[in-house]
């Protein structure tokens, strides 16, 4: 039913079998209608070329008071994606806003900022590793959950330093960070988790303000004692918010994508052991065929907008999906299913977005993914899957591509 051309798809909110379905949608054609929870109606746009222009349309929004179903009270109360439309930060603001906000994170997370924190990446790794082994001594057979103990510390840890947020409150974060991403959450959880970010963040800002450090938090917190007109404190809290989901949760996919991805393609492992490709390979590979983030919401037309042939009424959510643009034949040829490291030209996917909102994270995530493959492996040459891929549960969610859990064998 679903997936007849004249009726919506209604997205999956358990995200399974996400890719299967992508292929479906793809056939329907670029820009597909879809149901979200709360019988929200949008559209997802699933190519790569059609994406690509819709992501850098200049008459295309992020700020949700283009939303019309939401404007006009359409929207239920506690509706899980809500955060995603109404948080204050530069991810929902458009124009001279997005340049502001944007301007503020980019005078701290410039690439050299980001090249000064290899040598801490690497120190995480190592102790991240360290303590990887010994979880395997303790567990079934030798058996650890790499997600749980590596793929996740890893990314917490630098984001978290980065944002100076401190160590007792990193656990809260990512708890709540994985719900707000999931689309599973119900309104009434979903009305508690947003309070309760808001208390950890709001406590961040506390602590930084009594004692000033070389984080990002401190540096936005002096420029809006600066000028107050630079940053409110509403978009101070919400460009902590996106730091922290963004920082984390998608570099947390990444690492785990890959691994499992090269665990079901030994061959590819090994172009890298004997030269014939790189890590940075392995990295832009992933992203493109399995990528961190799904169907990402929102942009809105600010007029009636024609993208692929299909008409796009004015103020309609739209969703970003990189996991079927990813895997688009039109872009990558009848063998985009296939995970293949020597695929060429690199690093063409539009995993981290196109045009002005492209992920100023980008940099970071490269560096901590490459570091901890390329650790991982060094130290764990052989490791395996301790399950067959088929049965690794996806996390729960549209929003995020990745399995729940990755129980691997080391064999050291």
């Amino acid at each position: 039913m679903q997936d007849r051309s004249d009726a919506p798809h209604r997205l999956d909110a358990t995200g399974a079998d996400q890719h299967a379905a992508n292929e479906r949608l793809r056939a329907r054609g670029p820009v597909v209608p879809v149901v979200l929870p709360g019988d929200v109606a949008a559209v997802a746009v699933t190519r790569h070329e059609e994406l690509k222009e819709f992501l850098a349309h200049p008459e295309v929004a992020k700020n949700a008071r283009h939303f019309t179903a939401l404007r006009e009270g359409a929207v239920p109360p506690g509706w899980p994606l809500a955060t995603f439309a109404t948080v204050e930060g530069m991810t929902t603001a458009d124009g001279d806003d997005h340049r502001r906000l944007r301007g503020l994170v980019t005078q701290v997370l410039t690439p050299r900022r980001v090249e000064e924190l290899r040598p801490r990446v690497e120190e995480l790794t190592d102790r991240l590793l360290d303590a990887l082994g010994r979880a395997a001594s303790y567990g079934a057979a030798g058996v650890v959950d790499l997600r749980e103990h590596f793929a996740l510390p890893l990314p917490m840890a630098v984001i978290s330093e980065l944002l100076g947020v401190d160590p007792d409150l990193r656990d809260g974060l990512h708890q709540l960070s994985t719900l707000i991403v999931s689309t599973t959450t119900t309104p009434e959880r979903a009305l508690a988790v947003n309070r309760d970010m808001a208390d950890i963040l709001d406590l961040v800002v506390a602590r930084r303000r009594a004692a000033p450090g070389d984080d990002l938090t401190s540096a936005l917190l002096a420029a809006r004692a600066e000028d107050s007109d630079r940053l409110t404190d509403r978009e101070l809290t919400g460009t902590l918010l996106l730091m922290v989901v963004a920082g984390h949760e998608t570099t947390l996919n990444l690492i785990t994508n890959a691994v499992r991805a090269l665990c079901a393609h030994p061959e590819q492992l090994e172009l890298v052991r004997t030269g014939k490709a790189d890590w940075a390979d392995v990295v832009e590979e992933t992203l493109r065929y399995d990528s961190p983030v799904s169907f990402f919401p929102f942009r809105y037309p600010t007029r009636d907008l024609t993208i692929g042939g299909t008409v796009v009424p004015r103020g309609t959510p739209v969703l970003a999906s990189y996991t079927a643009a990813g895997r688009d034949e039109r872009a990558y040829g009848p063998d985009a299913a296939r995970f293949d490291i020597t695929r060429r030209p690199a690093a063409r996917h539009l995993s981290f977005g196109h045009g002005p909102h492209y992920c100023l994270g980008a940099p970071l995530a490269r560096l901590e993914a490459t570091t901890a493959l390329r650790a991982l492996y060094t130290r764990y040459p052989d490791l395996e899957l301790a399950v067959p891929d088929h049965d690794l549960p996806p996390h729960p969610s549209f929003v995020g591509n990745s399995a729940e859990v990755l129980p691997v064998r080391l064999r050291p």
